[in-house]
Formats: structure tokens, sequence, C-alpha cells
């Protein structure tokens, strides 16, 4: 009966050491914890061999030796307890030195055997210990040091009343009262008066004790079924494998091993018995290794290979890839949900490249293309005011026929059209002084669609309008605003000229203000979308346009921080425009 004790109190002593300790390893009360209750299984260990069986009980002095000095290491583990606990502070080394230094001496002492004047059965078979001088001062440093330890425990107490924490060091206390009440009587009182039968069960009185230590701990969620499984989800995948691990050892042991001994050595221990038994074992031993080799691979092997297979994706230009597999809370889940973020930061991040790039590329042709118009536009103006003014002079010549007048009229209408053309290009190229002001962009549409509605093509288009009534001012330019809505709406016109519609739409949206023109026209060639804000790119016929304007549009929108983006199908064209609202 007391070995089946011995290890239902062992199997609790490690269940709760690894529950608490998992529970949160990083936090070093739970570190002294299971460091504390390793020393109390160590304890039971030795109380399980001795007291159960005989042969091992010739060592008696090792094991009252054994005892004082697991003793002694669960008291220090109580005091590095009581010194984080439960604000989770750091271990004061220095001080911790100092206190357990004695310690080292009584250590030592054991060890040459100065503590037992004698120990072990007597002839009549009642157990006996007879200490010496140095034994009694062994157990009062034991004393001393726990003392110190549930002083520190007291005062905490008294600094947290009334809140968690000082309703888990009020626990805490009361398992360490119980504790050291029912170890003192059994391990030191009824020994003074040559009482030992209680001696045997000196490991499984400190259960009750440890069970509201647990409890305390854990913020009394101890015996909480959901707040195990949810700790265990949070378990690092090392506990997970180690407590896979041994519920395979465990179980395998029950399910093969037991049966397998009783049917080998049921007629006794021989070497037929021994035959069976090991050739019985290899066989029985295949399945849970088996078990233990799919347990690593399912959660270490295949979503590293995964994760792997994943980067080097990556490495291959697919930015964005991702790990699909159950989310998990070790370190293996944590990877992955890294890495996902990971690459799909790095694909956004390379989108964002390529577009700054591209509009750092649009800005260069924008500054060559403008200081090129500007020169080419000087140069051909002054020759062109000239020939202009030679054709008025010739003009006002009474003599000239018809035939002269009208080709005089042609070649003015050329120069005019040229004019206009390196008009295009100057405004272009000018740098326009700043005359921003709060506008109120819906206004400057609805002028901008006045001024178009003259226009005989223009009449023939549906315009809906879908303003935001609420719509922020700005600060910008109203007549460069008015140039780029112009221009855009000219464009749709030019897109439909046997009728169509346009819709457009204006909405504050994250800290910016969006204008969508869309119209339901021919749209853009997919191959030409990145070209038409190049400066002298268009797809018109010849006379019909310069290529500037959606340029102009660019350069404009560009200098008020702003960006505008199109998208264009066989449905229609679609321009967006986003201009920041500032104070």
């Amino acid at each position: 009966m007391l070995v089946w004790l011995h290890l239902i109190s062992l199997l609790v002593l490690v269940l709760l050491g690894f529950y608490v300790f998992v529970e949160n390893p990083r936090n070093r009360a739970h570190q002294t914890f299971a460091t504390f209750i390793t020393f109390l299984a160590f304890w039971t260990i030795k109380d399980l061999f001795f007291w159960n069986f005989e042969e091992l009980q010739a060592f008696a002095y090792h094991w009252a030796s054994l005892s004082l000095v697991i003793a002694l290491l669960m008291q220090y583990a109580l005091v590095v307890f009581a010194l984080v606990f439960p604000e989770n502070l750091s271990i004061p080394r220095r001080k911790l030195l100092i206190l357990f230094s004695p310690g080292l001496v009584f250590i030592l002492a054991t060890v040459f055997g100065f503590l037992f004047d004698s120990v072990g059965f007597l002839a009549d078979g009642k157990f006996h210990i007879k200490l010496m001088p140095v034994s009694y001062a062994f157990v009062l440093y034991i004393y001393l040091v726990f003392g110190y330890g549930a002083i520190i425990l007291v005062r905490k107490f008294l600094k947290y009343r009334g809140t968690e924490q000082g309703k888990q060091l009020g626990a805490i206390l009361w398992a360490l009262g119980i504790t050291v009440v029912l170890k003192t009587i059994v391990n030191i009182v009824l020994p003074c008066f040559d009482n030992y039968k209680f001696l045997p069960y000196s490991s499984l009185l400190v259960l009750p004790g440890v069970l509201i230590y647990t409890y305390a701990i854990t913020n009394f969620n101890l015996f909480s079924l959901q707040t195990a499984l949810d700790q265990f989800s949070f378990f690092p995948l090392s506990y997970k494998v180690a407590l896979s691990v041994a519920s395979v050892a465990i179980s395998s042991f029950v399910i093969f091993q037991i049966p397998i001994v009783w049917w080998a050595f049921r007629d006794g221990m021989n070497a037929e018995a021994w035959k069976k038994y090991l050739t019985a074992s290899i066989v029985s031993a295949l399945a849970p290794n088996l078990l233990l080799v799919l347990i690593i691979v399912r959660s270490i092997s295949r979503p590293l290979q995964r994760i792997t297979l994943a980067a080097i994706r990556v490495i291959n230009g697919e930015y964005g890839t991702t790990v699909n597999m159950r989310k998990t809370n070790d370190e293996i889940g944590i990877l992955i949900d890294f890495f996902n973020q990971m690459s799909r930061k790095m694909a956004e991040d390379i989108e964002k490249l390529q577009k700054l790039n591209q509009q750092l590329i649009q800005a260069e042709k924008l500054a060559a293309m403008g200081t090129l118009a500007s020169g080419l536009a000087h140069e051909i103006n002054n020759p062109l005011a000239s020939i202009y003014s030679l054709i008025q002079m010739i003009q006002k010549h009474e003599n000239l026929d018809k035939d002269a007048k009208e080709k005089l009229n042609l070649v003015q209408s050329q120069i005019l059209r040229i004019k206009r053309v390196t008009s295009d290009m100057m405004d272009f190229a000018r740098v326009r002084p700043s005359t921003r002001q709060l506008v109120d962009l819906n206004g400057v549409i609805e002028s901008s669609l006045r001024l178009v509605s003259f226009d005989e093509t223009f009449k023939k288009l549906d315009v809906s309008k879908d303003f935001d009534p609420d719509l922020p001012k700005i600060l910008a330019d109203p007549n460069q605003m008015q140039q780029v809505f112009l221009n855009i709406l000219l464009n749709a016109r030019d897109a439909m000229p046997n009728g169509g519609k346009i819709l457009i739409k204006t909405r504050k949206l994250d800290g910016n203000i969006e204008i969508e023109i869309a119209d339901t026209g021919i749209g853009i060639r997919k191959e030409n979308l990145g070209k038409i804000f190049d400066p002298f790119f268009t797809t018109k016929a010849a006379g019909k346009g310069t290529g500037l304007g959606l340029a102009v549009c660019y350069g404009i929108i560009t200098a008020h921080e702003g960006k505008i983006e199109v998208e264009s199908n066989s449905d229609g064209t679609k321009f967006v425009i986003k201009l920041p609202i500032k104070e």
C-alpha cells in the first residue's frame, strides 16, 4: 500500500511542477516553484525506495543525510521564490550567496559522516536515529532559512493585502504553515519521543500544502479544465514533445510492459522467460517508437519543411508567399506567423518601391522634357513671331489676288497652331508661382463642368455627380486644379465621340480627398497605361493633341503632394486623384 501512495504522490508532484512551469516558463517565480517541486520529487523517490525495499534499508545513513540536504535545498528554493514573487523581480545573487554559504559547510559535514551517530533498523525491527551536534545545527539552519523566507512572504502579504497578489500570498502562507507543522511533528517532535512510525509517510504530508501552493501561484485556476486546455495550447514545442514522450512511455508501459511481464514470468524467472520477455519487449517497443516519430515529424519536421519551401519561393521572387498551417502558440507557430507577416510586408514594400521608382522615372522625364520644351519653345517662338508679322504686312497689300490671300490665311492658321503647341510646351515647363488657398474642390469641379458644357460634343454626354457634401477644403491652387479637371474631362469627351457617361465622385478617405472621374469610352490599351503621363505621348490622331495634357496634370498633382492613378479596360477609363488634407 505504501509503495502505491509514494508513486501517486510522485506522479502528482511531477504533474503539478510541469503544469506550473509551462504556464509561464520565463517567470522566475514559476521557475523557482518548479525547482522546489523537483527537490520534493527527489525526496519522495528517496522515501519510495528506502521504505519499500528491504535490501535498500541498509543505506539508512545515506537516506538520512540525503533527507537533510534535500530539505535545505527546498528552503533555498523557498527563499528565492519569496524574493521574486509576485513582482517577478530579479534574483539578488550576492545576497543569496551570503545567506546560502553556511549550507556548504553542512553539506561537507554530511559527506564526511559527521551528522549521525547511528541510524537504521534495530534488532527488533524498529527504526532509530541518534543525532550528533552538527545535525542539530544543520536542522536549526534549515529552520532559519525557512523563517527568513516566511518573513519575506509575510511582509509582502501585508503590502499587497486586499489585492489579488495579497490573496495569493495569503494562500501560500497557509500552505507553508500546514506543511511546516505536519513535517515538524512527523520529522522532529515524534522522533524525539522515539516514535518513527509516521516517518515513511513524511513525503505524503506535503501534498496538501503543495496543492494550495500551486492553486495560489496559478491565480486560483489550477482546477479549471478550460484553463488547463488553454495552457496546453501555449506550451512551447519542447514541452509538447516532452509531454508526448512521457505520455507514450507511460501508456506503452501500462498497455504492453505489464502484460508482457506477467506473460513471460508467470512460470518463474528462467532463460526461457527472459527470452519471451526480451522478444515481446522489442516487438512492443516498435509501436510507441513509431508513434513518437510521427509526433515529432508532425510537430517539427513537416512545418519546418513548409517554411523552407516558402522561403525558397520568396528567394525566387514570389514575394508574399505564406505558409498555410493550423495556428499554434509554440515556437514553430510563432515562426510561421512572423514569416507570413514578413513575406506580406516584403511584398507590400517592394510594390511601394516599384511605384516610387516609377514616380522617380516620371519626374526625371518631366524635368528633362520641361527643360527641352522651354528651350525649344523659346527658339521657335522668335522666328514664328517674325514670320507672322511679315504675313500680316503682306496681307495689307491691296493688289493681292484671292488665291494668294487664301494661301496666306492658311499659313497664318498653321503658325497659330504652332504657337498653341509652343504655348502648351511653355505651360508644361514653366515653374508657376504658388497661389495656393483654401479650395472647395466640389466647387472647382462644378466650375470645370460649366466651362466644358459649352462644347457641342460634351453636351451629348450624360454626366453624373456623387459629391461628398461635407468634403473639407484643402490648400491648393484653384486654377491649376481646374486645369487638371478640364484636361481629364476633355479627354473623356474625346474617348466618347458618339456619346457616353461620365461619373464624378468625391469623398474623404484616410486623411486624403479622393476624386474619381470615370467614363464609358473606348479605354486605354494595357501596354499604353504606363506611358499616358509621359510628355508628348498621345494616341490621338495627328493634329488632335500634343500629348502634354496628362503630363501637365501629373506635374500639378505631384506638386500638391498628391497622386494621380488610372484604371482602364474595354468598359472605360477611371482617373483617381488623391490630395492630402492639411491644416
